[in-house]
């Protein structure tokens, strides 16, 4: 079992390939695919996904976006330095830098689940200047209450004992056990995104980066500060999720004060592997009321 994802023996069928570049920035070597010309477009996945799962929406937003999609900090094909901070604040920090690197400044940005998370982060902490923002099922709220509260020192704890990763990605290496977990989201992807997500998982390093990320995860301080947030906020929120609340949204939408919300029908928490279609006129109908005029052909 290979520790860490090769991009020439295991990214050699990986969506949108052509799109990828190595990046290197201080203490991550990232991984980002780049497609597309006109406003900057920032697309960040949730926790435990890559790039893949953007496999559908990319070609899509290509077509009036200059779209920026990275994988994050330990994170599929992204490696990093043994003292990376994998917080919200230490991944929005390592955004910003790689942002610079490229010298592009997004106009928008795209996030699902934890992702949406860390630009609303960067938002708030004027890391970033947004037209918009659309979180894709966004994860703003700690899960489970008190369950939370224990299961951020668990996580620790886990990270801490080298053998977990290990352990975890051996597990995984089971394929029904990937489909499994997957299923559990309340969505229904297609088999090529499965497979990738059955890689990611069955690698010892994104496991372990993956862990890292839950075990320094804070949302108190996020929805905390939410009130704080000026950029405009579309919640596209899929009735069917089954990892975060879709009612959830209902606070959200109360505590950011520029928010709307969009529910869509029998859609699970990976809406966007779905239905990337759908999704894509979403993004791209809130650059149009943002007044840019970008929009995707019908």
């Amino acid at each position: 079992m290979p520790e860490a994802l090769d991009f020439d023996r295991d990214g050699r069928e990986w969506p949108n390939r052509e799109r990828s570049r190595f990046v290197e920035t201080n203490g991550v070597r990232w991984h980002v695919q780049l497609a597309g010309d006109g406003p900057p477009l920032l697309l960040l996945h949730g926790t435990g996904a890559s790039t893949h799962s953007w496999a559908g929406l990319i070609p899509l937003l290509a077509r009036r976006f200059t779209v920026i999609a990275p994988d994050l900090p330990g994170q599929g094909f992204s490696r990093i330095s043994a003292r990376q901070d994998l917080s919200i604040l230490g991944m929005a920090r390592a955004l910003r830098d790689l942002l610079d690197t490229l010298q592009l400044e997004p106009r928008f940005a795209v996030g699902h689940s934890a992702g949406a998370a860390i630009l609303a982060r960067m938002s708030i902490d004027r890391q970033l200047d947004l037209h918009s923002i659309t979180a894709l099922n966004g994860a703003f709220i700690p899960f489970g209450g008190v369950l939370t509260r224990l299961f951020s020192p668990l996580a620790k704890l886990l990270t801490l004992n080298p053998f977990v990763p290990q352990l975890f990605a051996w597990s995984a290496s089971d394929r029904s056990a990937v489909e499994r977990l997957l299923k559990s989201t309340g969505s229904a992807i297609p088999e090529d995104s499965l497979a990738h997500y059955h890689r990611l998982f069955s690698t010892p390093s994104h496991v372990s980066s993956t862990l890292a990320m839950m075990a320094s995860w804070d949302l108190d301080s996020l929805l905390r500060d939410l009130p704080r947030l000026e950029t405009p906020l579309l919640l596209i929120v899929g009735e069917n999720d089954l990892t975060v609340s879709p009612d959830s949204s209902k606070l959200i939408a109360r505590l950011a004060p520029s928010s709307q919300v969009i529910r869509l029908p029998n859609l699970g928490h990976l809406a966007h592997e779905e239905r990337p279609a759908e999704i894509a006129e979403l993004i791209a109908s809130r650059a149009v009321d943002a007044g840019t005029g970008a929009e995707i052909p019908g």
